[in-house]
């Protein structure tokens, strides 16, 4: 494998120039992959944004986040593993080393999602808080990580869709159309040149940067989940807004790819198939939670250690008041008697 891929956009101006897939070495030993770099620096990003929503929104402090997010993103990443390898047919797997070597690639991200959701919905029924909540906080937190760490297959020279010339193949649901993209389109001024490349080792082809189209979804994506969150009706509503957006966007941009897995025994592309439930499912959902949900309360920002501090100072308000009535209570006792003890009038 060529640890060097060879770039260029000519319709956006940029010459061709190279990337190494490794940044760099440690101990002369391990190789350290731009890959990997990205999509840590992805899942950081992730968890900080959903300390801060969570702070900001939602009154859960940052001690919780990172004891949920210390579960979640080892189920994530396990998941998103065994998501390719179970539906990578293409590929043998003949040892446990190669079952688990993502550094080579690898990982899918519905899988990602669905051990990132058991992650937080084992952790939140452990520590006895809102799963509908945190779900919310992380959902923008994961598109952005995904728009990051799509650069991860950028810098791998990998994940690119079909051939752009003078048309370009697009296949929805197993059926195949040819688009024109000539000169003067979008898709042709998008068309990014690549080599090595599943053609040659050596001369480049131009492909759809279907990295780059999945990042700027994710990225609008990521500004308006942003801007409705604070209109939510019900908790669990963001996350829905997450999987409709996500899927709708996903079942599009995986038509252009050359590497889709499918479903054994069809050529219906599994990520396609995904994306369509997710969009329709959530959607429905979405919409219903106008619905049954009522109007949203005011947002109380909550800083951390409030939550703690607040029954404190209550209970001392209390604790004060109550002496308060019963010195009060004493005095008027004491008046009483003062009144039995004095002589009547006349005597």
């Amino acid at each position: 494998m060529k640890e060097i891929v060879n770039i260029s956009f000519p319709g956006l101006g940029i010459d061709e120039f190279s990337i190494r897939k490794i940044a760099f070495t440690l101990f002369g030993k391990l190789d350290v992959r731009w890959y990997g770099i990205l999509i840590t620096l992805g899942i950081l990003l992730a968890v900080l944004y959903t300390v801060w929503r969570g702070k900001r929104n939602e009154g859960i402090l940052s001690d919780h986040v990172i004891d949920v997010a210390l579960v979640t993103v080892v189920l994530g990443v396990i998941g998103a593993r065994l998501y390719y390898v179970l539906t990578d047919s293409g590929n043998t797997y003949e040892s446990f080393l190669d079952v688990i070597a993502i550094w080579e690639g690898g990982l899918g991200i519905y899988g990602g999602i669905i051990g990132g959701c058991l992650g937080i919905l084992l952790t939140c029924h452990l520590k006895k808080i809102s799963w509908r909540k945190l779900l919310d906080m992380a959902a923008p937190g994961v598109m952005l990580a995904q728009a990051v760490g799509r650069f991860g297959n950028f810098c791998n020279g990998e994940a690119y869709g079909s051939l752009i010339g003078e048309t370009t193949a697009f296949t929805f649901f197993g059926k195949e159309h040819i688009l024109n993209v000539g000169e003067g389109s979008l898709f042709h001024t998008l068309r990014m040149g690549l080599s090595p490349n599943m053609y040659s080792s050596v001369q480049t082809y131009y492909f759809h940067p279907t990295f780059l189209y999945e990042s700027l979804w994710n990225l609008l994506g990521f500004v308006l989940i942003n801007l409705f969150y604070k209109h939510k009706r019900m908790d669990g509503q963001v996350v829905l807004f997450y999987f409709s957006w996500y899927g709708f966007g996903r079942m599009f941009i995986e038509g252009l790819r050359t590497d889709s897995l499918l479903i054994p025994g069809t050529d219906l592309r599994i990520s396609q198939c995904v994306g369509l439930f997710c969009f329709v499912v959530g959607l429905v959902l979405f919409v219903l939670c106008f619905f049954l949900g009522g109007k949203r309360t005011p947002e109380v920002q909550v800083a951390e250690g409030e939550a703690e501090e607040e029954p404190q100072a209550a209970s001392e308000a209390l604790t004060e008041e109550s002496a308060d009535e019963q010195d009060a209570g004493m005095e008027e006792q004491e008046d009483a008697e003062d009144e039995a003890s004095a002589p009547e009038k006349g005597e």
